[in-house]
Formats: C-alpha cells, sequence, structure tokens
C-alpha cells in the first residue's frame, strides 16, 4: 500500500475470534477526497483482506471535519458501499460545532463508522460488528 510519495504504508492486523482489524500507521493525510478514499479502500482490502479499519484522526483533513464541505458524507457513504467499517481515532472532545458534535454523536449509534478517544475503544466496538 503506498501513498502519493510511494512509501508503504504500515499496517498492523489486529485478530479476534472470526473479526480482523487493520491498524494504519500513518500521520500522512491518506483521505484527502472521494478519489483517494477509493484508492485506499482497494489498497487496504488488497493488501490486507480486512474490511474493519482503523485511522488516525490526523491522517483525514481538516475539511473532511467541516460538514459543509459535504466531504464526510462522501467519503464515508464510499465505506458503506464497499461494506468496509472504519473507526477514526482522536481527540473529540473539543468539538465546538453543534452539527459536528451531532454528527459524531449520531455516527457512534451505528455500525458503520465511529469517533473514539482510543485504539482499544475502536478495537472494541469493529470486533462488535
Amino acid at each position: 500500500m503506498s501513498n502519493q510519495e510511494g512509501e508503504r504504508m504500515r499496517f498492523r492486523i489486529h485478530r479476534q475470534d472470526n473479526s480482523v482489524v487493520a491498524i494504519i500507521e500513518s500521520n500522512e493525510l491518506l483521505l484527502t477526497d472521494v478519489q483517494t478514499a477509493l484508492q485506499f479502500l482497494s489498497d487496504v482490502y488488497e493488501e490486507t483482506g480486512c474490511s474493519k479499519i482503523i485511522i488516525k484522526k490526523e491522517s483525514i483533513p481538516e475539511a473532511f471535519f467541516d460538514l459543509k464541505t459535504k466531504l464526510a458524507g462522501e467519503i464515508l457513504q464510499k465505506f458503506v458501499n464497499y461494506q468496509t467499517k472504519l473507526a477514526i481515532v482522536g481527540d473529540f472532545q473539543s468539538i465546538t460545532s453543534k452539527s459536528l458534535h451531532d454528527f459524531i454523536y449520531e455516527s457512534n449509534k451505528g455500525h458503520d463508522f465511529c469517533f473514539v478517544a482510543t485504539e482499544e475503544e475502536a478495537l472494541t466496538r469493529l470486533h462488535r460488528w
């Protein structure tokens, strides 16, 4: 799996019973637009066979978290379309946008993608799904 500079993206695999999760270890921006999200989905699945992914908040551009750009909706819809579960790990406590706060709250009630503080919480959710 390569990023735009051609370097291999590092990842770890976490297994629990019949569930397998790819944990992406990158501080590069990975989901900058719909096209890079599609390439990311393809690369992760091809490299790992996983349909459950953990990614750091730092690997997602700020525009993703500005709901007016519609980037979050467009990218997350691709994950749903390709039946890939996603956990985004980072600090979401300091969010001041009510609409973003509500979006994260509603997302965390579902079973397609979530926004969590720790990798452990992400693994717990993803393995449950």
